[in-house]
């Protein structure tokens, strides 16, 4: 099932399962079908996967211009709740976040278009994180947001105490400094 959001180009994806006293299957991604539900036509040609414990919180992080990135998340393990906020200038949803809880239990997956900032916190004990990008990764290209930037409210759901922030993360200019240094 496809679900639109009210973010343009953003969508919540949830396969069929198919299940029985051995396990399950499903299949999860299928580019005809992913392209004639959305309408958007995809290439990926990098794969990642992290595992991080309770409280991890990465992000927020984007590439821009030629660099920039659309994804398709999911978790293979545990429990996340994964938020991206519109970069977009011209979008209607421009500095506004949208948050789900990504379980390997529910399955569900978000596709990401371009120009989305992207991060997420574990909830679960551990948890494994899986993404297919439709450009490689360029280091020199990453821009961000710091994670706790009051003008963006994002409710990660955890206690401040309970977070675990890289320093590089940490570091990462306020909503309006990168509105500044970008736009």
């Amino acid at each position: 099932m496809f679900e639109a959001t009210e973010f343009e180009g953003l969508w919540v994806i949830e396969p069929k399962v198919f299940g029985d006293a051995r396990g399950y299957f499903f299949e999860s991604f299928n580019q005809q079908m992913f392209e004639k539900a959305t309408g958007v036509a995809v290439n990926f040609v990098q794969d990642n996967q992290s595992m991080s414990s309770f409280g991890v919180l990465r992000g927020l992080h984007l590439q821009l211009g030629e660099y920039a990135q659309a994804k398709l998340v999911r978790v293979l393990q545990g429990e996340i709740l994964d938020v991206v906020v519109d970069m977009r200038p011209a979008s209607a949803t421009f500095g506004k976040h949208f948050d789900i809880v990504l379980s390997a239990e529910n399955k569900k997956q978000l596709y990401i278009p371009r120009g989305f900032v992207h991060g997420f916190v574990v909830l679960s004990q551990t948890a494994e994180f899986f993404y297919k990008c439709d450009n490689f990764y360029a280091p020199t290209h990453e821009l961000g947001v710091i994670y706790d930037d009051p003008d963006l409210a994002i409710d990660w759901q955890l206690d401040q105490s309970q977070l675990l922030v890289s320093e590089r993360d940490k570091k990462l200019p306020s909503f309006k400094e990168f509105k500044e240094k970008v736009f």
